[in-house]
């Protein structure tokens, strides 16, 4: 399965700069969101954080650090002290907003979770960023719907992730012309 997701600033609305401790702003380079989906443990997240920050320092780009949400928390925020990078992680609950804001720079909506408006309001009312996944079942217009849940409680700190849209069973595809539809 392809992990690699194209991440998307709503323009005028959010800036990456928004984002504490982000690097290489000004490089007009894509950001990344990269990391292990799960943490294992504190050893492997520290390594992986230490390869992510030397590739995205050397070619400036900018970076967001991304693990698991429920046992890794103190993990993330150790990554983000030690290397001076932002960090993010999915959350599923409404309960799991105010924990995690509590300790990374971006909450993200999983895609099967971006229709939940409860679970986005809860994120959006942190006041740290949210991202959001479109989940493969979504068409690139409907996820206005989510994003304006976002704004509507006063954050424009808000970004979409497009993971891709299935054809059939088992092909997904990014359509990159669902990118105007997004921003």
């Amino acid at each position: 399965q392809n992990s690699s997701y194209l991440c998307i600033a709503k323009k005028g609305r959010m800036n990456i700069q928004s984002i504490p401790q982000i690097k290489n702003t000004s490089s007009n380079n894509f950001f990344l969101l990269a990391g292990p989906c799960a943490i294992e443990g504190e050893e492997m997240a520290m390594k992986i954080a230490e390869r992510l920050v030397e590739i995205t320092t050397k070619l400036e780009i900018p970076f967001v650090f991304k693990g698991s949400f429920k046992k890794a928390l103190k993990i993330l925020r150790k990554v983000s002290e030690t290397f001076n990078v932002p960090t993010v992680t999915d959350i599923h609950t409404n309960e799991d907003a105010d924990k995690a804001a509590q300790y990374v720079d971006v909450l993200q909506i999983p895609a099967f979770l971006v229709r939940q408006t409860d679970l986005v309001v809860a994120a959006a009312k942190t006041g740290k960023t949210v991202n959001l996944k479109k989940g493969q079942f979504m068409s690139p217009e409907s996820m206005k719907h989510a994003v304006q849940k976002v704004l509507d409680c006063h954050n424009e700190n808000v970004m979409v992730t497009d993971r891709g849209t299935m054809f059939g069973y088992q092909d997904m595809i990014v359509d990159f012309r669902g990118i105007p539809a997004m921003q």
